[in-house]
């Protein structure tokens, strides 16, 4: 088995926290005959043998998980067959770039290559909206309609709700969160923020149970890896780990293990293996399908290198 794992430029990682290096690093330490695939050598084509250009590494994986020494090796052309595993790990934002590499990647399967996550799996599951199926989520509007936000947001503010957080449907690590006040401005700071990217945009009651935590579980074939609690940075309300968020080993209760699990069950049936959920406020805000990260973090938390229970699972 050969595993391609298809990332982003190398300069825009943090590689030293990259969840895709210690999965990479990983798989070579068990043994695996692991590359790197950039943009710049992906295509497809329709007749004739198609190889890519791809690249060995190296590195060291650190005691607390973290990256070292990693460097770019030799270019070698690999050919796309039977046999290969293509991990998709570009990052977000979901645009029409990702949306036309998801495509290329299906029809990858005309040469027997198998791509995880599926491509169809990420296509037909939003991050977002998979959470807000559930009976269990916060109440979520998703639209550019002005009339419908304002009508949403009136009736939260029946029920006592002042503060509001607007974010765009497709961008991650808190890129376009924004919170803002249910008042006679709302109308107006809508607009904006539809027109700033382009078309729907969540509104949902802001939830000050984030200062004390926002929960992020890794689950593989529907079996959970590791959970850590992230706190936001004091006067904050994002948990974000890259602005400066906290974070510590945390246990769910049960019955938020078997709602992630009957989702990464569901999931499954559509190709989709890794999962990352966000929770707050006890309740599933995302199920994270495009390129769920965090794998050095939860592990250092865990103490445990997850990539070796993926790896196990594969």
């Amino acid at each position: 088995m050969t595993h391609i794992l298809f990332i982003d430029p190398i300069e825009k990682l943090v590689v030293k926290k990259d969840s895709t290096m210690l999965l990479a690093l990983t798989l070579k330490n068990r043994g695996e005959d692991v590359l790197f695939l950039f943009e710049e050598d992906f295509f497809v084509q329709n007749s004739g043998e198609m190889s890519f250009d791809c690249y060995e590494f190296s590195g060291k994986i650190e005691d607390d998980f973290y990256i070292s020494d990693f460097a770019i090796g030799n270019k070698k052309k690999v050919q796309m067959k039977e046999g290969i595993t293509l991990h998709m790990r570009i990052d977000p934002p979901y645009d029409s770039r990702y949306q036309r590499y998801l495509w290329m990647q299906q029809f990858l399967e005309n040469y027997g290559v198998q791509v995880a996550n599926n491509p169809l799996g990420i296509m037909k599951n939003n991050e977002k909206l998979e959470a807000y199926k559930r009976d269990n989520s916060l109440e979520s509007y998703v639209g550019a309609s002005v009339s419908g936000a304002v009508s949403f947001v009136e009736h939260l503010k029946s029920e006592g709700v002042e503060d509001l957080i607007l974010k765009p449907l497709d961008l991650y690590q808190g890129i376009g969160v924004e919170k803002v006040k249910a008042d006679e401005n709302f109308a107006e700071v809508f607009m904006n923020k539809s027109r700033e990217f382009f078309g729907p945009v969540v509104v949902q009651p802001f939830d000050s149970s984030v200062v004390t935590g926002e929960i992020r579980s890794i689950y593989y074939k529907a079996v959970e890896l590791g959970t850590i609690l992230k706190t936001p940075k004091a006067g904050e309300f994002l948990a974000n780990i890259a602005q400066g968020a906290k974070f510590v080993r945390y246990e769910m209760d049960k019955s938020l293990k078997d709602e992630c699990h009957e989702i990464c069950k569901d999931l499954m049936n559509d190709g989709v293996d890794l999962v990352a959920f966000d929770i707050l406020g006890g309740k599933i805000s995302e199920v994270n399908v495009t390129c769920p990260g965090l794998l050095v973090e939860v592990s250092k938390a865990m103490e445990v290198n997850l990539a070796e229970k993926i790896v196990d699972l594969m």
